[in-house]
């Protein structure tokens, strides 16, 4: 895997390549692979385009990405993509857009094995009452992540 660390106004990430595709974001506080950063023209476009989006000047990416995964989860990923900039949805709407309306569950689990948060806009999921749920950066960055979309989520928002 080619590794680019990257500084992010939320902090520091990691891209990984394979091939020519991008196939992982690494969040902050997240553990990152021991490997030297170098970068390539993808993960050079990738940088670009993450740092935009953070800037508040990109709001859809377009990248080559490669997802491993099982079909369900490649499924759950495919409708996190859709998900519209600035909006949000329930895991329930999720299950149901996938075709598996009582797997809310499962949806969940396989947010939570998204590979290229950010990217694939898994921070857009909230649990049924609105609240803010698991997220692998943290709580605190999918409500700054919100935010930046023009998503109010306060401290005290937070479950």
């Amino acid at each position: 895997m080619e590794f680019l660390l990257c500084d992010t106004p939320f902090g520091q990430m990691g891209l990984g390549q394979e091939e020519e595709a991008l196939v992982r974001l690494y969040l902050p506080n997240t553990p990152m692979p021991r490997l030297i950063s170098r970068e390539t023209p993808l993960l050079k476009e990738a940088e670009e385009q993450l740092l935009a989006y953070c800037a508040g000047e990109r709001k859809e990416f377009s990248l080559p990405f490669q997802f491993r995964g099982t079909e369900f989860q490649k499924d759950v990923w495919q409708c996190l993509m859709k998900i519209p900039y600035g909006t949000v949805c329930t895991y329930k709407e999720v299950a149901a857009a996938v075709g598996k309306p009582k797997a809310f569950q499962a949806v969940g689990a396989a947010i939570g094995k998204n590979p290229l948060p950010v990217f694939v806009p898994c921070h857009r999921v909230l649990g049924i009452d609105g609240s803010l749920t698991g997220y692998a950066g943290g709580l605190e960055l999918k409500a700054r992540l919100l935010n930046l979309e023009g998503i109010r989520y306060r401290e005290q928002e937070k479950h």
